[in-house]
């Protein structure tokens, strides 16, 4: 088992874990709190490591990150214009922007597929000289970037418009009744949802130092699964600051379930399969829970009659 479970493979799938634990963050909020199914995440996703890789490779890579945040909150902005302004159903803005983004994405690479950062200073080896040359420095970089993210979104949670914001996804009539702006609230959640996708997407470039113009394909089943994993271990009762570390969780441990499919030797064409049984099997565990529990009660009132009818044959 300790060879099964190799300290390299554990490590690894931490740091991944916690860099797609960002996506996972801003299908949080696009998905969960504002009810917005935004397929753009894909495209957001390159962007920010498209961003983020050209600057590192210019000597800039801690400005990389806030430049990547900037790119998706633009990308956030317009897939919110289309909604709010245009009348373009959610799924259908977030196909447009995602669609117009492979190229936008090709062009910030100068129109290369594929850019190295190898030889490159990242914020991962300028952290290392503060650290130490320690195995664990990455991760604490990392670690302690999403305890930052996590504290930030949920006292932003906390004020007038995060309120605003998480009210908007529960009922957008009663919130234009209440004299708020909707459309105010959904540009905004969707300005932050894009801003972590692409910082995580300039983190994962960083981190292998490479950018492909195909890095983030099927980014928005990764951090579906994510969620899901991440809401079920929240809970339904769970509050703001419970979800938001719940799901970073669910970020590790779906890491975990690929890397023991790795050590498995599934080849890499089935992940996305894999991906798509693990988002069903978390989606089903409430309901087939809530399903046990019926059938339980059920159990116990059946032996309740059955008890009371031989009490009244024995009387």
């Amino acid at each position: 088992m300790a060879g099964f479970f190799s300290l390299n493979v554990l490590q690894t799938a931490l740091e991944v874990g916690l860099i797609y634990g960002l996506v996972a963050l801003a299908l949080f909020i696009s998905f969960s709190i504002l009810n917005i199914a935004d397929l753009s995440t894909d495209g957001c996703f390159t962007l920010g490591c498209a961003v983020g890789a050209m600057l590192t490779i210019a000597g800039h890579p801690i400005l990389a990150l806030f430049a990547a945040m900037a790119a998706g909150v633009l990308s956030g902005y317009v897939t919110a214009f289309l909604q709010t302004r245009l009348g373009v159903e959610s799924i259908l803005a977030g196909i447009i922007v995602n669609t117009a983004l492979y190229t936008i994405n090709l062009a910030v690479m100068g129109f290369s597929s594929n850019v190295s950062i190898f030889g490159r200073d990242t914020v991962f080896t300028l952290t290392r000289g503060l650290l130490g040359d320690s195995p664990t420095s990455r991760i604490l970089v990392l670690a302690a970037l999403l305890a930052v993210v996590c504290i930030l979104l949920i006292r932003f949670f906390g004020t007038t418009l995060g309120l605003s914001i998480r009210a908007t996804g529960d009922s957008p009539d009663m919130v234009s009744a209440s004299s708020i702006n909707p459309k105010l609230t959904i540009t905004v959640g969707l300005c932050l949802s894009n801003s972590l996708t692409a910082l995580s997407g300039c983190l994962i470039g960083q981190y292998n130092k490479t950018c492909d113009i195909n890095l983030g394909t099927g980014m928005v089943t990764i951090a579906l699964a994510s969620l899901i994993i991440g809401e079920v271990f929240a809970g339904k009762k769970g509050g703001v600051a419970r979800r938001v570390f719940c799901v970073v969780l669910g970020s590790i441990v779906y890491r975990f379930i690929i890397a023991i499919a790795l050590r498995l030797n599934i080849s890499t064409e089935y992940f996305k399969l894999v991906s798509a049984v693990i988002v069903a099997v978390a989606i089903a565990t409430p309901r087939v829970r809530e399903r046990a529990k019926l059938e339980r009660i059920k159990s116990m009132s059946r032996r309740m009659r059955a008890e009371r009818k031989e009490g009244a044959a024995d009387a």
